[in-house]
């Protein structure tokens, strides 16, 4: 491992801030040995009255208001960006061009046009910069395994998919407009719970042709944050979508905060002429496969959907803490995918999904709004 020690800058520092700053801490206990060695150097956060909160909790050497003071210093190599997603595109644009390797969370940006300025720029930067986006649903070992079975063929020719994203947080009319509701600041729940899903089955079953959806706003006014005083909403409560494959496989996919019942429900199914998979990460510790190999006789023989055991059984050097038999979890799937991108960093591994690879993405989600708008294919 080089000498070097790498500085990490965050920027935002709510739910998701705190998160990846979490994983820093929390890499030398799951992996064996670091990918890098680095130091927690700097937050910056909205309020002033919030940094001494951020310093005691994160560990960071300092704390700012103005992102500037992050991206002006010689000892700060990584910036993650963490702040609502209309913030995204100026402060990725802003790390790149000075030279800072880019942790963004998801979605990389709010519109297509912001993701195709932010590859831009890369395009234009040295070549050993090294981008990630944080789509840690890749990282649990269930769905590391599922990618393992479809890169060896496992399902032979793909026929189609089912895959959903449900959240129920949205059902209360009188929960207030926060940043996630309002259009202009990024947010839809196509956005925000749509990037995890379409990302995932994309992971799994290959890049998407083409795109027909439909999205619902049930509660069509809510409560000012501020001011308390009822405003229009603008954007999607749920999403639904139709979509081809470039292998020829087609599938459903939906989005919704509006599903009451659940809590953090996704889940993939994918059927294929040798076998199905599917996998639900309300249940992590399980990838379910079908394998039509399998004698059926007599009385069905061995045939039938089987669970495999991927638990906390992540390749090496991670897995041996807490034990590869103990159950996983959300926070430890952003540690392994925080892992993979400082690997990337050190050469040891390649980062994925990269800022060109999420704007793909995205614009698949813009194909979408633009489908639900036309009611065509797009």
């Amino acid at each position: 491992m080089s000498e070097k020690i790498y500085g990490v800058g965050v920027v935002g520092y709510g739910f998701m801030g705190k998160t990846h700053t979490y994983g820093y801490h929390s890499i030398p206990f799951f992996y064996s040995e670091l990918p890098l060695n680095y130091v927690m150097k700097g937050v910056c956060v909205r309020r002033e009255e919030t940094i001494d909160a951020a310093l005691k909790q994160g560990g960071f050497e300092f704390g700012t208001t103005r992102f500037e003071d992050l991206l002006e210093r010689d000892d700060i190599d990584i910036i993650h960006v963490c702040t609502p997603n209309h913030l995204h595109r100026d402060q990725v644009i802003q790390a790149i061009e000075a030279g800072k390797h880019i942790y963004c969370d998801k979605p990389l940006g709010s519109s297509y046009a912001d993701c195709e300025d932010m590859v831009k720029a890369i395009e234009a930067a040295p070549s050993d910069l090294v981008t990630q986006v944080a789509l840690q649903y890749r990282f649990y070992p269930s769905t590391m395994r599922a990618r393992q079975l479809m890169e060896e063929g496992f399902l032979g020719q793909l026929f189609s998919f089912r895959a959903c994203y449900l959240h129920a947080s949205n059902i209360d009319p009188n929960k207030p407009l926060k940043w996630k509701m309002d259009k202009a600041q990024g947010g839809g729940v196509l956005y925000d719970l749509g990037s995890h899903v379409l990302d995932l089955v994309n992971h799994l079953i290959g890049p998407f042709d083409s795109v027909l959806a439909e999205t619902h706003t049930a509660t069509k006014q809510r409560p000012n944050e501020q001011s308390g005083e009822m405003v229009d909403v603008e954007v999607d409560d749920m999403a639904i979508m139709l979509l081809r494959t470039q292998c020829g496989a087609l599938g459903s996919v939906e989005a919704s905060k509006i599903a009451t019942g659940a809590n953090d429900e996704l889940r993939i199914e994918i059927h294929g002429e040798k076998g199905a998979m599917r996998l639900n990460l309300m249940d992590p510790n399980w990838l379910e496969v079908y394998d039509m190999r399998d004698d059926s006789a007599p009385i069905g023989g061995h045939r039938g959907f089987k669970k495999i055991e991927t638990v906390s059984r992540y390749p090496e050097p991670g897995g041996a803490f807490p034990a590869p038999a103990l159950n996983v979890g959300w926070l430890r799937s952003h540690v392994a995918c925080l892992h993979n991108f400082l690997s990337a960093i050190a050469g040891k591994s390649e980062a994925h999904l990269t800022i060109p690879g999420a704007a793909e993405l995205q614009r698949i989600m813009d194909a979408a709004y633009a489908s639900a708008d036309s009611g065509t294919w797009h």
